[in-house]
């Protein structure tokens, strides 16, 4: 089961994004989309019939210009998007997860988790926390873990609950997807690495977030975020060229129609940057690799609200689009 897009007068920033779309009973295959929501097939328009979104982040710096070309002139027929199911854009290698990335929402955290008899007014454990984030973005490495590409699903399928989850919470996140192969590098070339932008909504169980039985090894990523369908993404990679500046977009989520995050990323402790330079510290960052880089205050602890069967997220980030997911309990399919 999927929703297809709504048609606006402009699904995202730029001239093109790319997808990845299949027609009904037909296979996946790589897109051009152009904002007025038209279609052109990029085996048949790059001469590749196994073509794929990830081939072309593999060689994103000579066929980008291509791209840009082929979104402004005639090239092959297009046709209309709504004739065409939307996937997740990309099948990534690997997937790069972050936490605790938003300033108001680690605060929001540190004054809700205050220490036992500690009875000073919210006002003065705020600015305490306030002034923890200063210091962790001066001084401090973003939080970074590995999640897995079989979590990814598309961004208008159902996401299924599983039975064990008891407390499944949204995550909506700025996503930068690798278009040249990064290690090792600085912050100031971090940025020449990433081919573009797009949405990623981090579900996670808070149940099955820290081990019960082992306190002693902590968070338990595996079990908490990586259910399959866990992480819809998508519909669309921006291009990195059309997106103004990734320190100041609008993250939206609402939840059945009633808004639960609105943030922008000027909130980040660790810009996209500072996320993809670190990550890339430790490991090599391939083409097509997601970097998530953190969710703003408004989850579903903060509303005392998680998610159940039927609820329907609405998400959305500044110029990359909008993706919707309704939720299905596991025993309910």
């Amino acid at each position: 089961m999927f929703v297809k897009p709504e048609v606006s007068s402009a699904l995202f920033a730029g001239p093109f994004a790319l997808a990845t779309l299949s027609a009904p009973e037909g296979a996946p295959f790589p897109a051009l989309v152009t904002p007025d929501a038209q279609v052109t097939d990029l085996r048949s328009a790059l001469g590749n019939a196994e073509l794929t979104v990830r081939a072309v982040l593999e060689d994103w710096d000579a066929v980008e210009p291509r791209l840009t070309a082929l979104a402004a002139g005639d090239g092959p027929r297009r046709r209309a998007l709504a004739e065409f199911r939307v996937h997740a854009p990309v099948e990534p290698r690997q997937v790069f997860q972050s936490g605790a990335n938003y300033r108001r929402h680690v605060i929001d955290l540190h004054v809700a988790h205050r220490a036992p008899g500690d009875e000073r007014p919210e006002e003065e454990r705020r600015a305490e926390a306030a002034a923890i984030m200063d210091r962790r973005a001066a001084e401090d490495l973003p939080y970074v873990f590995i999640g897995l590409p079989s979590a990814i699903t598309g961004p208008y399928d159902d996401v299924v609950l599983p039975a064990w989850a008891e407390k499944p919470d949204w995550e909506l996140e700025l996503t930068a997807v690798i278009g040249r192969p990064a290690h090792r590098v600085s912050v100031e070339e971090a940025l020449d690495h990433v081919a573009g932008y797009t949405i990623a909504n981090d579900l996670t169980d808070r149940a099955t977030v820290f081990r019960r039985d082992m306190p002693q090894i902590g968070t338990d990523w595996l079990r908490s975020k990586n259910a399959p369908g866990f992480t819809p993404l998508g519909p669309w990679i921006v291009p990195a060229t059309s997106v103004a500046d990734t320190d100041d977009l609008r993250l939206v989520l609402k939840l059945n129609g009633e808004t639960m995050q609105d943030e922008s990323t000027k909130d980040m402790i660790f810009d996209v940057a500072r996320m993809v330079s670190y990550a890339s510290q430790s490991a090599r960052l391939l083409p097509g690799d997601l970097v998530l880089t953190g969710s703003p205050a408004g989850n579903g602890m903060h509303w005392g609200r998680l998610l159940r069967d039927g609820d329907v997220m609405d998400g959305s980030i500044t110029g990359l689009g909008a993706q919707r997911t309704r939720c299905v309990a596991e025993e309910a399919r």
